[in-house]
């Protein structure tokens, strides 16, 4: 197949004022072309602000556009008032470089970052006019597929979906819309057609079948082109970044350029879903990354350049990297930042330099007060080495240090819990082992737990998640523990955390308990104060499931729903990896981290 692919240079001539959303810097516009290009909408399923720092959309957006056959356009969740106003006058939502209506679009591609999302996505097709269950959209109605994380389990969203796309969007979406322009026939044709592209998961063409128990008993495919396994989209290297972002109208919630350093890593602490999914470590050289902080500098104007990975200060060449941006970023006044660091003497040393600018605080993700925990999870992380990080960041400057972990984890009991202040105690008390000289400033250190939440393809998908009082009862012991006035203190909430969970390991019954949710008032369920437990519980018993169904513990050879997807580590690697967890084993760290293929790494 050969695909028209638009230079650089044209995107600077495409993008011209007089956008229907007014022309923000490097937006596409192909409106004069519209009528004989495929209309592909990228719905971010949360607001403008939230999406717009969303560096998945910057990608794909750019991707998807240099094709000369393509025009990728956006669209967001708009707040309560514009919702209002759209019913008011009795407009559909639309995509902001037209201004058509989402239902006028041949595709519309749903990223799926965070399952408290899901109503939003039914309430985006709501405002559009377009039914939300697939079997009830005919040829009049665009395709719709979803992809992002969430995808990995895609099962309680497969009613209202045409087609998923799992893995990594640069590997074989050219191919799915090379074969839609080919395949003009019915949404069934073309279906077929795409159903052994790697990474496209079609829900229509398998049956679930469930025990009297309620478990799922059965997966199987009910179309010939269905293939048994689905195979997870994988570009083994990381070779397409976009040379310049769209710039936001309005300040986002990360307002910064963002160049993405390495996919995967190199950890394999068994509670972090990317760390699995995303496996194995790719990452980009520093020639790769200095091109492309350039072209985001020179395209875009931020002031700030991020800096993106799972553990940034684990790429191979992180320090030499860090010396030739500096030289760069320093001219031109931009800051770096980091994501989560790593507290060792020579990450600590690089990541100083990039606070020449502008002095932030520094994160550190020990996830677990205690040592057993920190074990059971393969953190391997020993509190000595947390404290003597601590220690050399102070030494370097640093008097704010945010802390983050995580309550919940299997095998935890109240001691480990505690821990959790015992060792923030610890981090202010590291601070005074400075001279009185050396503190300048009054030490700031800030505690965030979060709810553990099992997640598909981990080697805890089969764990018994907490109950909200479990999650609430922790947290306030954590509280009350905490004597020391330098530390702040914030918690999830615990039954947001409960319906994530509910979410995240469920089945395709679970689309009636969210349809039932978003027509009950659930939207905006990832916003706290818009959160109503309440909806959910409601939701769940209108339509007869047991949430304790999803959240229970699962035997490790019972058929579970994400079973079908091969996304590249075995369900024995992950065994595996749950016994050790179980034994307090740990696994060491490794730069070529095995995907379940028996090394002993």
């Amino acid at each position: 197949m050969s695909r028209q692919l638009i230079s650089a240079d044209d995107f600077v001539k495409i993008n011209k004022p007089g956008c229907y959303n007014g022309g923000e810097v490097n937006a596409v516009d192909k409106s004069s072309q519209k009528e004989s290009l495929t209309r592909f909408a990228f719905c971010f399923p949360d607001t403008y602000e939230v999406g717009m720092s969303h560096l998945g959309l910057q990608i794909l957006y750019f991707y998807l556009n240099r094709r000369g056959d393509t025009w990728c356009e956006r669209a967001f969740m708009p707040w309560f008032d514009m919702v209002a106003l759209l019913k008011e006058k009795n407009a559909p939502l639309f995509a902001i470089e037209s201004g058509d209506g989402l239902k006028d679009f041949d595709i519309l591609g749903f990223t799926l970052q965070y399952e408290m999302s899901y109503t939003n996505m039914l309430a985006m097709l709501d405002l559009a006019g377009i039914p939300f269950r697939a079997e009830d959209r005919g040829g009049d109605y665009p395709l719709i597929c979803a992809g992002g994380p969430c995808a990995t389990n895609p099962e309680p969203m497969a009613d209202f979906v045409d087609f998923f796309y799992i893995g990594d969007g640069e590997a074989t979406l050219d191919i799915v819309l090379d074969m839609y322009r080919e395949n003009k026939g019915t949404k069934t044709d073309f279906l077929a057609s795409i159903c052994n592209v790697p990474g496209v998961y079609v829900p229509r063409f398998y049956d679930a079948e469930y025990s009297e128990e309620g478990n799922l008993g059965g997966f199987t495919p009910n179309h010939s082109e269905a293939p048994a396994r689905v195979a997870r989209a994988f570009s083994p290297s990381l070779g397409y970044f976009p040379d310049r972002f769209i710039v936001p109208l309005v300040e986002s919630v990360h307002n910064r350029a963002v160049v993405e350093i390495a996919r995967g890593c190199m950890r394999g602490c068994r509670f972090c879903q990317a760390g699995f999914i995303y496996r194995p470590l790719r990452e980009r050289t520093p020639d790769e990354i200095l091109t492309h902080a350039k072209n985001l500098m020179d395209t875009t104007g931020h002031e700030e350049i991020s800096l993106l990975a799972l553990s940034a200060c684990d790429h191979e060449d992180f320090s030499p990297l860090i010396d030739v941006l500096l030289e760069e970023t320093s001219r031109r006044r931009v800051n770096i930042s980091l994501p989560s660091t790593r507290v060792d003497a020579v990450s600590l040393e690089a990541i100083s330099k990039t606070q020449a600018l502008r002095k932030t605080s520094l994160t550190v993700a020990p996830e677990a007060g205690s040592q057993k925990m920190r074990d059971v999870i393969n953190k391997n992380l020993t509190e000595e080495e947390i404290l003597e990080g601590c220690y050399r960041a102070f030494m370097a400057g640093y008097d704010k240090i945010k802390l983050y972990f995580m309550a919940g984890l299997p095998g935890e009991g109240r001691e480990d819990v505690l821990a959790i202040a015992d060792l923030a105690e610890s981090v202010v008390d590291t601070y005074y082992r400075l001279d009185y000289e050396a503190r300048k400033r009054p030490v700031s250190i800030s505690v965030s737990t979060a709810c553990f939440v099992p997640k598909a393809f981990t080697p805890f998908q089969w764990v018994a998640m907490a109950d909200p009082a479990d999650f609430t009862e922790g947290q306030q012991a954590v509280k009350s523990t905490i004597r020391k006035k330098q530390i702040s203190y914030r918690y999830h909430d615990a039954k947001t955390a409960h319906i994530e969970g509910i979410l995240a390991r469920g089945d395709r019954r679970l689309g009636k308990a969210i349809e039932a949710a978003y027509k009950n008032g659930a939207i905006f369920d990832g916003w706290s104060e818009h959160f109503s437990y309440a909806v959910w519980l409601e939701a769940f018993s209108e339509v007869g499931i047991d949430p304790e169904l999803y959240t229970r513990e699962k035997a490790t050879d019972e058929l579970l729903p994400w079973d079908f997807i091969d996304m590249g580590v075995t369900k024995e690697f992950l065994v595996r990896e749950w016994e050790k967890a179980q034994a307090g084993e740990t696994t060491p760290n490794c730069r070529e981290f095995c995907t379940g293929c028996g090394c002993e790494c």
